[in-house]
């Protein structure tokens, strides 16, 4: 679990917003060089980020290299947890599921309650069964268990005040005391695991995303006997959970 995937999704949308107000001041386009500079940024980081933004529609990549605003091309929105999310949510799950042949996950915690806000599965990557509601899981999933780790002590402690531990198989930590440890001194980064915690011979796989100031999750759940590419998992999951924080996040250019 040593691999590097790059920084966090927090982590990058806060420098895709530093370079996204550079080159806001330059209408007519500025070099790779200028705006790293202006956001603060090694000239490397910036040009890979300025890429990435391409590439998601925030920027333009002008003939001569230069980058600049994208404008004149709205984005269809919709509600989505009490925030605007960018219609292009569905087909970057999609293609994580695709990719992996799992479901996905996506999750907002918002008014106190770990809300899912969208899943997407198929024939050949089938969702885990939701014989316990998610909102009332939170202990026993990967998704739950990565919102609860990025929560600050009040937020967390409020939420386990209001959902009790239920054991929902025999690999259910029920003891808040056991909970809180592991989510402390959980060594795998920011991926979140449930090994047949909510559901037996169901692994589920998750990492936070960022709405604003909300956090939320997105994660995959196969069968057990298929956890055998957590380097691949990881650093999809990352990669995909970067984006979707950029929809749910970035303004529209």
């Amino acid at each position: 679990m040593g691999d590097q995937a790059g920084p966090e999704p927090s982590v990058s949308v806060r420098q895709d917003l530093r370079l996204l107000e550079a080159a806001g001041a330059h209408p007519g386009g500025a070099s790779v060089r200028r705006l790293a500079r202006e956001a603060g940024l090694p000239e490397a980081t910036g040009r890979r980020l300025l890429h990435e933004l391409a590439r998601d529609g925030y920027v333009r990549e002008l003939e001569d290299g230069a980058f600049t605003l994208r404008t004149g091309d709205p984005r269809d929105h919709a509600a989505v947890g009490g925030r605007a999310a960018d219609t292009g949510l569905r087909p970057l799950m999609s293609s994580l599921r695709d990719s992996l042949s799992a479901a996905v996950y996506l999750t907002l915690y918002e008014g106190g309650e770990i809300r899912v806000l969208e899943i997407v599965d198929g024939p050949r990557a089938p969702r885990v069964h939701l014989g316990v509601a998610f909102r009332d899981a939170g202990h026993a999933t990967a998704l739950g268990k990565s919102v609860l780790r990025e929560l600050d002590e009040d937020a967390r402690a409020g939420f386990l005040s209001r959902h009790a531990l239920t054991g929902l198989t025999p690999r259910t930590i029920t003891h808040r005391e056991e909970l809180l440890h592991r989510l402390d001194a959980d060594s795998a980064g920011p991926l979140s695991l449930d090994r047949g915690e909510y559901a037996l011979g169901t692994t589920c796989a998750a990492v936070p995303v960022y709405s604003g100031d909300l956090v939320g999750s997105i994660g995959v759940s196969f069968r057990s006997d298929r956890m055998y590419r957590t380097t691949e998992v990881r650093a999809r999951l990352l990669e995909t959970a970067l984006r979707v924080t950029r929809r749910l996040t970035l303004p529209e250019c």
